[in-house]
């Protein structure tokens, strides 16, 4: 089913809008960034919006100060690369952005990731503590009165209408939402999720509202909130990157890590062992803020080419596997969508989490995978879709502007 306006050309600007915007880093300078976006088809952002640090638990006045994580680490993997501290006003900073979306054209898909990895960034850990103190049950509520705050504020300066729709957080069962949750999360999470909805909704009823799922949760989607506005997948398809995740447990921390096989094959020369990799003890809070654990190790220390051919060697066998998943799944959120009359957008996808100088996902394979998904998307009546969750400025996929550009045509119609 389509949206209610033009179809959405989406760049996942995350939190990355904010950690990355000192001297020479892809966000110093937001109308450049607009603009370039602009030249490759874009016309939607989707990104952290801090609610929780703007106006929630860890609301303050003070500067908001990132920092890297700490001794290197995370240097090499994407998302993670900050080059050096920063230091900025987080309302004023977030008003300067929506007041550029608007110059520029832009609509903006609001979302949280404070419970998955936000706070990570932050040069002391008063952010990620306060919002651990919400009781879980609670946190989506707190997170709609945050985000209707950030509405409100925004409204106050003309600019709610540069708003596409607003997300509790992102990938709700694969975050600190689910603290405490036993069984499905997709299932145990809904009527607190329908509760933060409603709470939204109260407030500002004439701004879509919405939860947003990891991949596409085709054994639970009866059960998702009966409330939302919005259909919200993130089709990471894996394949022969889940292969590599298991065989070297890298998602499975209570599992023995194959240290002597991870350096045979993947390692560069001179790569410390796990145990020895770590941000310094006065930042290992910073590893309780982040969902991300045994991959940060091996995307900064392996040999880039190493881990596309060890990916490319196992490739074929799973391609049929990978093209059925990302097809079933798409016909799946479509069918979600429809039956609920919603809207549908796809906000992050297709391969998977790849080192920063990896060209996995930037190469043939990974390209014909954002081809493939966006004539999906189109095929299916995609409200909203996007390149591939690396097409954007800080990532090096954002260098490929004819990739981009096609792909973008190809969900609106414009490809010939």
């Amino acid at each position: 089913m389509q949206g209610t306006d033009e179809q959405l050309t989406i760049t996942l600007w995350d939190f990355s809008w904010y950690t990355r915007t000192g001297p020479g880093e892809p966000f110093a300078d937001l109308d450049a960034a607009f603009e370039q976006a602009a030249d490759r088809g874009y016309n939607t952002i989707r990104i952290c919006a801090m609610p929780l640090r703007l106006f929630g638990a860890a609301a303050s006045t003070e500067p908001l100060r990132i920092e890297p994580l700490g001794g290197g680490f995370g240097q090499r993997t994407r998302w993670y690369d900050i080059a050096g501290p920063t230091e900025l006003d987080p309302l004023e900073h977030t008003l300067r952005l929506f007041r550029a979306a608007q110059r520029h054209g832009f609509r903006v898909i609001v979302s949280s990731w404070e419970y998955q990895q936000s706070t990570s960034f932050s040069a002391d850990r008063r952010w990620y503590d306060a919002i651990v103190a919400v009781p879980p049950a609670e946190r989506p509520v707190h997170l709609a009165n945050a985000l209707a705050d950030l509405v409100d504020a925004l409204a106050a300066e003309g600019l709610d209408g540069t708003i596409a729709f607003v997300e509790l957080h992102n990938e709700v069962q694969f975050s600190r939402l689910t603290d405490g949750v036993e069984g499905d999360p997709v299932r145990e999470l809904t009527p607190w999720l329908e509760r933060g909805i409603d709470a939204f909704k109260q407030r500002h009823r004439d701004v879509l509202c919405t939860a947003n799922y990891a991949g596409v949760p085709t054994g639970s989607l009866a059960d998702l909130p009966r409330n939302m506005e919005v259909a919200v997948f993130h089709p990471y398809i894996n394949g022969v990157l889940e292969q590599m995740q298991t065989e070297f447990a890298l998602r499975s921390p209570a599992l023995p890590f194959p240290q002597q096989r991870v350096r045979d094959e993947l390692l560069r020369p001179g790569a410390p062992d796990l145990d020895d990799w770590h941000p310094g003890a006065e930042n290992a809070w910073k590893l309780e803020a982040t969902v991300v654990g045994r991959e940060l190790y091996l995307h900064d220390w392996c040999d880039p080419a190493a881990f596309d051919r060890w990916l490319v060697e196992r490739y074929h066998a799973w391609a049929p596997l990978m093209r059925e998943r990302l097809a079933n799944w798409i016909a799946a959120a479509s069918d979600f969508a429809r039956l609920r009359g919603l809207p549908l957008v796809f906000g992050e996808g297709w391969v998977g989490y790849t080192p920063l100088h990896g060209r996995f996902e930037e190469d043939a394979i990974g390209a014909g995978w954002c081809r493939t998904a966006m004539r999906l998307s189109a095929r299916y009546g995609a409200w909203g879709s996007i390149v591939c969750s690396n097409a954007a400025p800080h990532h090096p996929m954002w260098a490929d502007v004819a990739l981009q550009r096609e792909c973008n045509a190809i969900l609106t119609g414009a490809a010939v």
